[in-house]
């Protein structure tokens, strides 16, 4: 019971059994090709969001060291990487992978990038691209904290290398709950913004390359006719309560698909909260 007390550790537990739910309603009652959809969708959904937290890290690490090194050894190159970061930093998220969206279609049209995992890893890069500094600005607010603390010049002092103090000492051993925190927070703006976009686009980008020809996610698949009617019936279950039991067979399709994300969406947010709760971060 120890575990539960932890609201990171119940929260993530809600998630997984809310989901196992929901997959048991869905396999008994939801057409098996609509089942099988939606399955296919929430596991690309799950691997683009993965995907980008493992770019964004992959990123803003390295990245956030180089511009401590930069700021104290070559001012001036600091100067113009913090000028090409801040220009990302300028353009809003959804304009960014929009424009990320366009080279992907020409991509497909041009069959540079033809399986769906290659086109998954591309829309996570994109995204990516326009979350990592997040990782950047909590890497650089670590080393700043631990640079001021006596040990910093007293490792130096006994001969440390600086990037050893700082990727080990500092970053690895000393912030793993705070990246752990970011990861977490990623996840759920990389699921977010991908949901986002796919319905955004949903009305197709050429006359050769349309939604169809993207994998399928929870965004693309809410974006369909048959989930759009689904999702209309339950304002009329407001305005007619006795139709609210048909949301549970007649229109599943578009009310789980709307429930998976607003549900993930909620604990991850949730899971972060629990997060800094009990590492006091």
């Amino acid at each position: 019971m120890d575990g539960f007390r932890k609201k990171d550790k119940l929260w993530l537990t809600i998630w997984l059994t809310g989901l196992a739910g929901l997959g048991l309603w869905d396999a008994v009652f939801l057409n098996q090709p609509a089942f099988l959809l939606l399955q296919t969708a929430f596991v690309n959904t799950l691997t683009a969001g993965v995907l980008v937290v493992v770019f964004s890290l992959a990123l803003g690490w390295p990245i956030g060291v180089a511009l401590y090194f930069l700021e104290t050894r070559r001012p001036a190159f600091y100067l113009s990487f913090t000028f090409v970061l801040n220009i990302i930093r300028s353009i809003p998220q959804i304009v960014g992978i929009l424009i990320g969206y366009v080279i992907l279609t020409i991509f497909i049209e041009d069959q540079i990038l033809r399986s769906q995992f290659s086109q998954l890893v591309w829309m996570a890069f994109t995204i990516s691209l326009f979350v990592f500094l997040e990782v950047v600005d909590l890497v650089r607010e670590r080393i700043a904290y631990y640079n001021k603390l006596d040990f910093f010049q007293a490792m130096l002092c006994c001969g440390i290398k600086e990037g050893r103090i700082i990727n080990r000492d500092i970053l690895w051993k000393n912030s793993r709950a705070h990246l752990l925190h970011k990861m977490i927070s990623v996840f759920g703006i990389a699921v977010f913004l991908q949901c986002s976009i796919d319905f955004i686009i949903s009305v197709g980008l050429s006359t050769d390359v349309s939604l169809s020809n993207f994998p399928v996610t929870l965004g693309s698949l809410l974006a369909k006719l048959d989930s759009k009617q689904d999702i209309l019936a339950v304002g009329s279950a407001f305005s007619s309560p006795t139709n609210a039991l048909s949301l549970l067979f007649e229109h599943l399709q578009g009310v789980s698909i709307a429930f998976v994300i607003v549900f993930t969406l909620l604990c991850v947010y949730k899971i972060s909260n629990g997060l800094v709760r009990r590492f006091n971060l």
